[in-house]
């Protein structure tokens, strides 16, 4: 009898079920192409934000928002870029802020993480298939057999612990923000609802690295609190490390673990780059009076330093960028091109990604080789996939500036930071995206923020599940290069 159930009269397999049919197609799509089913998802969740942006209760005025507006802060939000073209603390209604909220929270878990989450709601397990989808958003290197698999930050065994670890991490270090922003706002003056909901919103716009600001005042009311803004600068650089390197501190931590050279590379060039950030903001606008030149001696250093740590990927503020010197305008554009660290709600080429390709400068200045770091040798195929990457965004950053600089008939040097801080999804800018942006550069823009967030990722991905076996090698010939 159960045979006959199974099996119509035909000899044909009964009709599936909705919920077979849907794990069958989410199984179908992670076995071909799990860069493909990301990507779907990720558009997906965009177009639906932008349709309840666009809805006329998101609105403080009742009014339906354009769809180039609802759509370039949906594309910001979810790719946790903090770029607007709309006052945020004015425009949105409740409905409206809590829509911006949900979103940069769900875009700060990552868009590969985020697919294989959806796919284990669905199919009620996490497969190889979207193991690998894990790995492969948790470590952009190659999956390689042998010696190769060494460097990966997460080993697939341990991926169920890291996506605890996603959420868990989330959870507390938001909380912890929160706690301490808290106190601060209710002290400003701020109500007791209103310490609440912003305080909560600033520690995950903090954490997940977006830049949104509920506040009417904006960042600047804090320009002199040490306070506000280290909380601010360490929420950052937690969202910035990566999900992996706090997996590994915490193992560090509990179980005394050996930290793994992807935690140990990413560490030590955000720490470089933070200082050389400061020092740089510090010498090129310590005279420029409508910046840090013109606050305390004191302030100085603190505010150099909140926005070096911000070209992670922060996109928090308390002066106007627009008012800096091109020298500095064009040195924080080589640091919010950098961003943050691997699958963290930090963007841009990865830190990781710059000291890959400086030890390979260094190893061959030395006539060496392979890559060391930390007395452990990096795979070739690394570097292969770190120079697609940078070839990659700078791409979409050329091919994005050129056709705002046409649209717009901006300055090249704002034009270029806000590109470079579109694809980097830092969210700094010089003033240039604004309600009376053209729409076609703020679709472009748009387009530039979901290529910067997906782009890298997917190209990585797809790298790692490109490799095939060759049986031949072909003829060896040198080109002069340099």
């Amino acid at each position: 009898m159960a045979e006959r159930r199974r099996v119509g009269a035909l000899g044909r397999a009964a009709p599936q079920s909705t919920t077979a049919r849907i794990q069958a197609f989410i199984d179908r799509h992670l076995v071909s192409s799990p860069a493909r089913f990301a990507i779907v998802i990720f558009t997906a969740l965009i177009l639906i934000f932008t349709s309840l942006l666009a809805l006329p209760i998101s609105s403080a005025s009742g009014e339906p928002t354009p769809i180039a507006d609802a759509l370039f802060t949906a594309v910001s939000a979810i790719c946790v870029t903090g770029l607007v073209t709309l006052d945020m603390s004015t425009h949105w209604s409740a409905f409206g802020h809590g829509v911006v909220l949900l979103a940069f929270q769900v875009g700060g878990v990552g868009v590969l993480t985020l697919a294989s989450v959806m796919g284990l709601i669905v199919s009620r397990r996490l497969g190889l298939r979207a193991k690998l989808m894990a790995v492969n958003d948790a470590s952009q290197s190659r999956v390689t057999s042998g010696a190769g698999n060494d460097s990966q930050a997460i080993r697939i065994g341990e991926i169920g612990g890291l996506l605890g670890t996603v959420a868990l991490s989330t959870l507390v270090i938001e909380l912890a923000l929160f706690a301490s922003i808290f106190p601060r706002l209710l002290t400003a003056g701020f109500s007791l609802w209103d310490s609440v909901w912003q305080g909560f919103y600033l520690a995950a716009s903090a954490f997940t690295n977006t830049g949104f600001v509920p506040l009417t005042d904006g960042m600047e009311q804090f320009v002199s609190d040490p306070w506000m803004l280290l909380t601010i600068a360490v929420g950052v650089f937690l969202g910035s490390v990566g999900f992996p390197v706090i997996f590994a501190l915490f193992r560090l931590a509990r179980f005394r673990a050996r930290l793994g050279v992807h935690a140990k590379l990413t560490l030590f060039t955000t720490l470089v780059l933070i200082v050389l950030g400061t020092l740089l903001i510090l010498a090129l606008e310590w005279n420029n009076g409508s910046t840090i030149g013109g606050q305390a001696t004191v302030d100085r250093p603190l505010n150099a330093f909140f926005l070096s740590v911000m070209t992670r990927s922060g996109g928090f503020s308390p002066i106007d960028v627009g008012a800096m010197n091109g020298s500095t305008l064009l040195g924080m554009d080589m640091l919010m091109f950098v961003g943050g660290g691997s699958a963290s709600t930090a963007g841009g080429i990865k830190v990781t990604t710059l000291a890959v390709l400086f030890l390979a400068a260094f190893a061959e200045a030395r006539g060496v080789k392979d890559m060391e770091a930390f007395d452990r040798r990096i795979p070739v195929d690394v570097l292969r996939v770190s120079v697609s990457i940078v070839l990659w965004g700078a791409t979409i950053v050329a091919t994005s500036s050129i056709i705002v600089l046409h649209i717009t008939k901006a300055p090249l040097d704002y034009v270029l930071f806000d590109v470079i801080s579109a694809f980097a999804t830092c969210g700094l800018s010089t003033g240039l995206t604004s309600n009376e942006l053209p729409d076609a550069a703020k679709y472009t823009l748009a387009a530039t923020m979901w290529a910067g967030r997906v782009g890298t990722v997917t190209l990585a991905a797809a790298l790692a599940a490109s490799q095939r076996r060759q049986l031949f090698r072909r003829a060896e010939e040198r080109p002069i290069v340099g």
